[in-house]
């Protein structure tokens, strides 16, 4: 396999573009290009270019994992499954996970903690931290340790009631702060005894 063509530029990611014999391109990260000494009109071996295409598919998933542990907070499997939605092949995605963890780049403790918080700071209630941790693919087995000191959302409640709510709100409005509420993740009771502190209540609202 001959490379025609090898931009010595990296574009906007980063990425080195080579055009084959064949006419088809690949984008190669730096690392890649210097490893197998690439250049323009360069002629590879079966078993070379069998090496790069192996290389290069690492490389993808490796640097497509840190973009995506660098923007939010995901668990091993979430990043895994991710990968490979943005169709990096599955072997390689398994072991670009394994790379992140041995960096302690990616950590499903900490990842629960990191959802935990998240959750407390957005005045979310412990059923929604818990749907949080299961969206995240975090294993049961972290889930118990992070929401071991998961705080009273009253005050929160409160407050979200009084902003949204005054003694002119009628039945509708109450039930829209009401579905609010139960979307963040409250129960029944706990939003009742709050609509009862702020001397309101409704017809609509159900019993636990």
């Amino acid at each position: 396999m001959r490379i025609d063509l090898l931009k010595t530029t990296p574009d906007r990611a980063g990425r080195y573009w080579i055009t084959l014999e064949t006419g088809k391109k690949m984008a190669l990260y730096r690392q890649t290009v210097e490893d197998f000494a690439l250049y323009s009109g360069k002629e590879l071996s079966d078993e070379e270019w069998k090496s790069l295409q192996d290389h290069a598919g690492q490389m993808s998933a490796k640097m497509r994992a840190v973009r995506i542990v660098s923007a939010s907070s995901v668990s091993k499997r979430d990043l895994e499954e991710r990968l490979v939605r943005k169709g990096e092949d599955p072997d390689q995605a398994k072991q670009a996970v394994q790379w992140m963890e041995d960096l302690h780049l990616v950590n499903d403790r900490n990842t629960a903690e990191q959802v935990v918080h998240s959750c407390i700071s957005k005045g979310y209630g412990l059923q929604r931290a818990k749907q949080a941790l299961y969206e995240k693919r975090i294993p049961k087995e972290y889930w118990d340790e992070a929401l071991e000191d998961y705080p009273d959302q009253m005050d929160k409640i409160l407050s979200f009631l009084r902003s949204r709510l005054d003694e002119d709100s009628d039945d509708r409005e109450v039930k829209k702060a009401i579905d609010a509420l139960l979307r963040r993740g409250h129960s029944y009771g706990t939003i009742r005894e709050a609509l009862k502190i702020i001397s309101l209540d409704s017809d609509e609202f159900m019993e636990e």
